[in-house]
């Protein structure tokens, strides 16, 4: 049973870890050195359905899939339980950021909870900036409380 509770806390630490990572690659890596292919997601150069911004959920994907495959070679060590917590955390994006807040696929248009609205709210903001410099709210699972507040403030307008 402790070894069931230890990779549980592994896969959450692991997860919750990856908000952060996702802050900071996002504001200096998408927002600085690879902004080039960042960069059609904020100004809608598409190519057709995919975006050159769907390249980091490639370059994303190797440290969780990394993780599995050694962590799996090696009796399901806390590399298996890492990789599946940056495995877990990878999907809640793709669900969140590509589905629900992208509608990439017409899923979840009317969620009616707080949490998700501030997402909304937060994301909209972070593509209000058209280039690199000058952005906001770079996370995804983590909003700032003022995007919590009513549709119409004028905080989020």
């Amino acid at each position: 049973m402790q070894t069931v509770l230890i990779n549980f806390l592994i896969v959450l630490s692991s997860f919750s870890s990856m908000e952060c990572v996702a802050w900071l690659t996002h504001k200096f890596i998408m927002h600085g050195l690879l902004w080039r292919l960042h960069k059609d997601h904020h100004k809608k150069e598409s190519l057709g359905f995919f975006e050159h911004n769907d390249f980091f959920f490639l370059i994303f994907s190797f440290p969780g899939i990394a993780g599995l495959f050694f962590g799996m070679n090696n009796g399901f060590n806390f590399l298996f339980w890492t990789g599946l917590g940056i495995t877990l955390y990878g999907f809640a994006y793709f669900l969140v950021h590509d589905i629900f807040i992208h509608q990439r696929f017409k899923l979840f248009r009317s969620a009616d909870n707080n949490y998700f609205k501030a997402i909304r709210r937060a994301h909209k903001m972070h593509h209000k900036h058209i280039n690199k410099e000058e952005g906001e709210c770079f996370g995804m699972l983590w909003v700032p409380f003022k995007y919590f507040h009513d549709q119409n403030s004028k905080s989020v307008k």
